[in-house]
């Protein structure tokens, strides 16, 4: 008599969610707008109902005090991003999957921008001076919601099913990744969750409530053998993963670099699937010299040392490279400036798994690393690596830290007009990933030197450019599409192939421009001594679902204290 091994819970999961969703594809090609925004107006108002649970989950999980400050970077980073990203998918489906721009621009070599924010005088109101633009690919249209429009002609493809690898770091990736899947691209979702954050699991299954019960969504869990037993499923269509360029290559190319380094040189990728992917980036920040005022020094400082310590800087845009001209009579007083608003911020929580590891690793690299601040249990300190060189292959230029270090290379150079065409030509060459990108200009500068800083930002090969404010705005803003500039090979995928949260649906983006003004007010939500960003994440979360005059005023008091 023979006997068979039971099947592990995870692996009776997956096949049961495969054969569930996979079963439904063809149906979701056919569900008409009005059904869709049922879906998307029904996970607005659960998530309303669950946000609480939301923040107070993974501030558990993160180490966060509740009701302090920090507790407002996961109402923003979760619930709010989401329902703002879910209003603004409904106001896209109402418009026929093409909402209109502010206005669209032709560049001199006929290249399409779309200014795609502010849209509303409200937008006006509550983002004062903040404005975003979609540059589109050359030599093609401003062409939006090609899904729509094949509908709307009558033609329906056979449907498709894509695994989405959430990420581990940010609480509104998996669920925005999930909406850009289904509603964007047309395919019905599979979620495995990241074992970092599985804890959410429970709640998005609550969100997520109607489309899981018609079948065009399935949320599992477990760990990489899940994960590859995944993306291996003959039913799987495609695959979207968010996470690190190893992750990818272990799933395209092979558990091994041996059979990864193999594969490539044959170019036989083990996996023969659509893959799209955000794999992170050695995020740079540009420092245009400037006459910066001792205010303005100290409000940067406090901006570049807030890039890096949000989330304990488990972001993929955090800042991990600082460019600074040597001959800027400012540079010493900025770096003392950043080194004082370091020590002002309490350290967190090292919550994501090897983190201790790689600190250890890039202090080994840099014995002149300098650690600021005490940290407390389960802590790392900030860590500034000073004076790294500007050379190609250079540790701190190749490797994301994904953790509390900030590298500082200063090029040799003065006027910002050299600085800005080294400063571009070295982070494109040298520096690892191609997702985002700041740079740090003042108004006079700027107007100065207006072409060189117009061909910086062309220059510039990164999915979004922030001027003067933080790539998170660029994710946060859901307007503009987030991924990697493309054009990235499969065999060196650097920050992944594909964008998402392409809130106005645009069919060919190259890259985002979102900009903030140089002294804003009030205070960005993103810095780290926002002294009332808690409550006023709460009110965001629900301003952001439903905007409304009435409540602008509160919104605006809360942020104006901060």
């Amino acid at each position: 008599m023979t006997t068979t091994t039971p099947l592990a819970p995870d692996v009776l999961e997956l096949d049961a969610a495969v054969t569930r969703v996979a079963a439904r594809k063809a149906g979701w090609v056919r569900e008409p707008i009005p059904r869709r925004l049922a879906f998307l107006r029904d996970a607005r108002q659960r998530l309303l109902s669950h946000a609480e649970a939301w923040v107070r989950t993974c501030c558990g999980a993160k180490g966060i005090e509740p009701g302090t400050p920090v507790e407002g970077e996961e109402w923003l980073a979760g619930p709010m991003t989401t329902a703002r990203h879910l209003r603004l998918m409904i106001e896209a489906l109402e418009a026929g999957g093409a909402p209109a721009p502010t206005r669209l621009r032709t560049l001199p070599d006929g290249r399409i921008v779309a200014d795609v924010f502010p849209h509303t005088l409200l937008d006006r109101a509550v983002y004062l001076g903040f404005s975003a633009e979609v540059w589109m690919r050359h030599g093609h249209p401003a062409s939006q919601g090609a899904i729509y429009r094949e509908k709307q002609a009558g033609r329906f493809g056979p449907g498709a099913l894509c695994a989405v690898l959430g990420a581990g770091n940010v609480s509104s990736i998996p669920p925005l990744d999930v909406l850009h899947k289904l509603f964007v691209e047309d395919e019905v979702v599979v979620l495995k969750m990241n074992p970092v954050n599985a804890y959410l699991a429970p709640l998005f299954r609550e969100m997520f409530e109607g489309l899981i019960d018609a079948g065009y969504l399935a949320i599992i869990e477990g760990g990489a053998a899940v994960g590859q037993a995944l993306v291996d499923d003959p039913r799987v269509d495609s695959v979207h993963l968010t996470g690190s360029d190893r992750t990818h290559d272990a799933i395209v190319w092979g558990a091994t670099a041996e059979e990864q380094e193999r594969r490539k040189q044959a170019g036989t990728p083990r996996l023969l699937k659509r893959v799209s992917s955000e794999l992170g980036c050695v995020t740079p920040v540009l420092v245009v010299p400037g006459p910066w005022t001792r205010r303005d020094l100290e409000t940067q400082a406090m901006h570049v040392a807030s890039m890096v310590a949000n989330n304990a800087s488990f972001n993929c845009n955090a800042a991990k490279v600082l460019v600074l001209a040597r001959g800027w009579d400012r540079r010493d007083a900025f770096l003392e400036r950043l080194d004082e608003a370091f020590l002002s911020l309490p350290p967190r929580v090292a919550y994501y798994p090897g983190a201790a590891d790689r600190h250890r690793e890039f202090v080994a690299q840099y014995p002149n690393a300098r650690l600021l601040g005490m940290p407390g249990p389960g802590a790392l300190p900030w860590t500034l690596l000073p004076r790294v060189p500007p050379d190609a292959g250079e540790y701190a230029l190749t490797r994301e830290a994904f953790c509390t270090v900030l590298a500082e290379v200063s090029l040799d150079v003065e006027d910002p007009e050299h600085f800005l065409d080294e400063a571009v030509t070295f982070v494109n060459s040298h520096v690892w990933g191609n997702l985002s990108a700041c740079v740090l200009i003042d108004p006079a500068t700027e107007r100065r030197y207006r072409e060189a800083f117009f061909r910086a930002i062309d220059d510039l090969h990164y999915g979004t450019i922030a001027v003067n404010g933080w790539g998170g705005v660029g994710y946060g803003l859901a307007v503009t599409p987030w991924g990697a500039f493309p054009g990235n090979p499969l065999e060196n995928i650097r920050s992944g192939h594909g964008m998402v949260h392409n809130g106005f649906m645009f069919d060919h983006p190259l890259k985002a421009v979102v900009r903030v003004p140089f002294r804003p007010f009030p205070k960005p939500v993103w810095f780290a001594n926002h002294r009332t960003l808690a409550e006023l994440g709460r009110l965001a979360t629900h301003f952001e679902a439903n905007p409304s005059w009435a409540a602008l005023p509160r919104l605006a008091l809360t942020g104006v204290r901060g």
